[in-house]
């Protein structure tokens, strides 16, 4: 069983990068549910998470922090709650290079900010989508 006495929760949209994240951290090798992707509406990708990925990074004084990722598909939201229990933040992940990459945004800081009140929002794929860059995501809202 994975205990961590900390976690941290990658969750946002289908191909945004969060499986390739934690491979990047993580310390050990990466525990990965990566299935064929059947939902070629949503992303061209071939492989797509349908339940967690794991990894591990451990700091200098030997603390351990799991990094937990999420499914993408909304369909998957219910375990979005259930992952995000006792995480000490969330990184969300959004792909510059999706048409509806705003919306997209929109709807999983909606969806975490109910998990989460430490969150960190990662943008990925510019190098596919390079118009406008970061500062379409500037956007104040008074309500956040």
């Amino acid at each position: 069983m994975i205990l961590q006495q900390y976690k941290i929760v990658f969750g946002g949209t289908m191909g945004a990068g969060k499986s390739r994240a934690i491979k990047a951290l993580s310390d050990i090798p990466v525990v990965s549910t990566e299935a064929v992707n059947t939902d070629l509406d949503a992303h061209s990708k071939y492989l797509t998470t349908v339940g967690i990925d794991y990894g591990e990074i451990s700091l200098e004084d030997g603390t351990k922090i799991g990094l937990y990722g999420t499914p993408g598909q909304d369909r998957f939201d219910f375990m979005w709650t259930i992952v995000c229990k006792g995480a000490i933040g969330t990184v969300v992940l959004i792909d510059h290079s999706s048409p509806n990459r705003l919306k997209d945004l929109e709807f999983y800081l909606d969806a975490f900010q109910n998990h989460s009140n430490n969150i960190v929002i990662g943008v990925t794929h510019i190098d596919v989508q390079n118009d406008q860059l970061l500062k379409i995501y500037s956007v104040h809202d008074k309500n956040r």
